[in-house]
């Protein structure tokens, strides 16, 4: 078969239009009788609420109503998402209170500031270590919620069960998981080599441009609502939203609009509670959050502590790991801690392993997923141990890494076998390439050159999709996936791969949960590798229909047909066609024989398809500053099939300047009352196009067994080992091993001073 889309790089199809500004998001909505709504929050992270007075902001014109949660059926807590409003106790800085409804946003900004809150401050337990102390004061009295558990749907879990999982009580520790493997203890005894450090992460948020924006409008008939929701899972908030008004999903309606950014934040959050506001006042509601709104109510990454230790012999040899994994969840738990430990284990394999994951909680905001969710950390802290293991050895770091990493066949932490993937290829293509030769031989003075590789087991999840042949000879392919960034391009790429015809004759149409087949969220690098092979299972389906009435017609086997230029022919009778779209109208017309062209594709692929990355970073240091400039960074990355090269090189590119930012800038402060520092993006430093280095992309593709076209998810790995990349060079070109992220400037000049004290 010719090809049609595959492997061509082919711009966002959607592009112009959102660069344009013709790209509708939810705050550009508005729809008749809307009413703007805005939260008021509470500036303390633990307190009692006494009384909410709402009489001047009543007052204000243009003011609707104030909403506390005494206006509001009652909803367990159970999860960040089922919060709702404050009763009588808030749980940290930024915990809705009571929603000011106007008619418009000046208004219910203006009446926000002007609702008057008395509190009872509480004691509040801001840091891990606080949270854990034997006198801390409990957060959750009566036991810790089990939260949302949806790691799953980030491709954030270990396969299995838990091994040793201990759930807490009357303790702010909600659990501690802990798994092994082998005599760790025996194994370091042995060893030549031991080396330990503490490393830290900190809460980082997903910055995306678009703040969370939900818009609910009431079903008086159903008592549902419809939705229109910047959300990366709209079956998700279909159920979640369902829970908790008391309704069947079949009531809630979900459009899921275009996405302005999401990395891992827009699972839901708020959208439940929009839909209890719409129902409470019978009007269409609509919250657009601000960006300290953003930062300070939301879902960012979760802070991190791991106490390390490995052990190794002389020839380089990984013989033990010992981790200590404890996790800041803020005032939910999550299954992040454990999944990180699993992943510090795998990527490595060693007959000798012990871990242990601490889940805290403490009055901060719960956390979330974040582009590849804990795997930054992992890897910042795997790889600056086995950057260090090799200079203390005196072999190559490459070459160490090359010795130990995971192979298909080896085992994961859960004992079961890696499947397909390429790590090993992704180190090869770091060791030809000039920039890494360049490390021993050409390096200008206060540079460093420095590698890590890291990867990201990938998501999975059924999902289906419609194709439709028009009377025009436009493919139509529909999907309830959520519109980010490129879907709807390789979507329409794979179609007209599968189907036979150019790309500009397919469309790509999203539908809200009433219409559309199901779809997972999009998240954890699944959608092209899950999706992707629905919507080409489809538009396969669709041809072999197309094609049968053509066999009927031509009086001819199906086998000797072909589709050429938007026409069906007999093969070597090329003058013997039937274009496309006749072939449709002879299905859609009064007293037709044939059935339309309609085809479902589905699909319940249970096999992950790991992506790897390998980075060499060149790093400037100023010694005198301790400042840090990236020079260049180099992304090497599996990518199964480049579906579309441009945008998978977009993908790599936006991942690593993100990587950069959890390496150099990026950190929420917390001061020791709970207050949020870093409330906007003047104090909270997202990477700038100038702050980005030159980036050069090398796509190397070993064809995923289940992907469509050998595809798999290009998202998650090229965030992953970007952090530690850049310390390793750093290290390269001072000698001094960082441990904490971001390596601020002051941070390495601490660190250069300690070395040379």
């Amino acid at each position: 078969m010719e090809n049609f889309a595959v492997g061509k790089p082919t711009p966002l199809l959607d592009g112009q239009a959102k660069v344009s500004g013709q790209t509708r998001y939810v705050g550009d909505l508005k729809m008749r009788g809307m009413l703007h709504a805005r939260l008021v929050v509470s500036v303390y992270a633990h307190a009692n609420v006494k009384r909410i007075d709402t009489s001047e902001a009543l007052a204000v014109s243009g003011v609707h109503s104030v909403i506390t949660a005494a206006d509001l059926p009652y909803v367990t807590p159970s999860s960040r998402n089922k919060l709702m409003l404050a009763r009588d106790r808030v749980l940290f800085v930024g915990h809705p209170i009571a929603v000011v409804l106007a008619e418009t946003e000046a208004a219910a900004a203006d009446a926000a500031e002007k609702v008057h809150i008395d509190y009872e401050p509480l004691a509040a337990v801001v840091t891990m270590d606080e949270a854990m102390a034997e006198d801390a004061p409990i957060i959750w009295p009566t036991g810790v919620p089990s939260g949302a558990g949806d790691e799953g749907a980030h491709g954030a879990d270990v396969g299995g069960d838990e091994k040793g999982t201990d759930k807490k009580t009357h303790s702010n520790i909600a659990d501690v998981a802990q798994s092994s493997r082998g005599d760790v203890e025996k194994a370091l005894a042995e060893a030549d080599l031991i080396l330990e450090h503490t490393y830290t992460t900190p809460m980082v948020h997903q910055s995306s441009i678009e703040t969370q924006g939900v818009m609910a409008q009431p079903d008086s008939i159903t008592g549902g609502v419809t939705m229109w929701v910047s959300t990366q899972t709209p079956f998700g908030i279909r159920n979640d939203v369902a829970g908790v008004i008391g309704v069947p999903e079949s009531d809630v309606r979900v459009h899921a609009a275009p996405v302005g950014g999401a990395f891992g934040a827009k699972f839901g959050l708020y959208e439940p509670l929009v839909a209890l506001l719409a129902k409470a006042v019978g009007r269409t509601v609509r919250l657009i959050l601000t960006r300290n709104e953003e930062l300070l109510t939301t879902n960012p990454a979760p802070p991190m502590r791991v106490d390390a230790k490995i052990g190794l012999k002389t020839d380089g040899t990984l013989t033990a790991i010992d981790i200590h994994v404890t996790l800041d969840s803020g005032i939910y738990p999550s299954g992040l801690g454990s999944f990180s430990a699993y992943m510090m284990t795998s990527f490595y394999p060693v007959s000798n392993y012990r871990t242990i994951a601490t889940n805290v909680v403490t009055n901060k905001q719960s956390d979330g997923a974040y582009r590849a969710p804990t795997a930054p950390t992992v890897i910042f802290v795997l790889d600056t141990l086995l950057d260090e293991a090799a200079e203390k050895l005196g072999i190559n770091p490459l070459e160490l890494k090359m010795k130990n990493c995971a192979k298909p066949g080896d085992l994961l932490a859960n004992d079961k076998p890696w499947p397909k993937m390429g790590m090993q290829e992704t180190i090869e293509q770091v060791k030809a390439h000039p920039l890494w030769q360049k490390r021993n031989n050409g390096k200008a003075k206060g540079h460093g050159i420095g590698m890590a590789v890291g990867g990201w087991m990938g998501g999975i999840e059924p999902g289906a999709a419609v194709c439709k042949l028009n009377r025009d000879g436009i493919l139509q392919v529909q999907t309830g996936s959520a519109d980010l960034t490129g879907v709807h391009t390789v979507f329409g790429q794979l179609a007209a791969e599968a189907f036979g015809i150019a790309p500009d004759k397919v469309r790509v149409v999203y539908s809200d949960t009433d219409s559309a087949p199901y779809a997972g969220g999009v998240g954890g690098s699944k959608t092209l590798y899950t999706m992707g092979s629905a919507v080409v299972r489809a538009a396969q389906e669709a041809r072999k229909q197309v094609l049968e009435i053509a066999a009927e017609e031509f009086e001819a086997a199906v086998d000797d047909l072909e589709i050429v230029d938007g026409k069906v022919q007999v093969k070597g009778v090329p003058e013997k066609t039937i274009e496309l779209g006749a072939i449709a109208s002879k299905a859609m017309t009064f007293g037709g024989k044939y059935p339309p062209i309609h085809a479902n594709g589905r699909q319940a692929i249970t096999a992950q398809s790991p992506g790897f990355a390998a980075q060499i970073a060149e790093v400037a240091v100023d010694e005198e500053t301790g400042e840090v400039r990236v020079v260049n960074l180099v992304i090497i990355q599996d990518v199964g099939k480049a579906i579309n090269p441009l945008i998978v090189e977009g993908q790599i590119q936006g991942g690593a300047v993100q990587g950069i930012g959890w390496a150099l800038y990026e950190q929420m402060h917390y001061d020791e009352s709970g207050q949020l520092l870093s409330g906007s993006w003047m104090d909270y430093t997202v990477p700038d196009a100038v702050q980005a280095a030159p980036l050069e992309t090398i796509l190397i593709e070993i064809p995923s067994d289940a992907g469509p076209f050998g595809a798999k998810g290009v998202g998650e790995p090229p965030v992953i080992p970007t952090a530690a990349a850049i310390a390793n060079a750093i290290a390269d070109a001072t000698g001094a091993r960082l441990t904490d992220l971001p390596m601020t400037a002051p941070r390495v000049l601490q660190a250069l001073t300690d070395k040379s004290s």
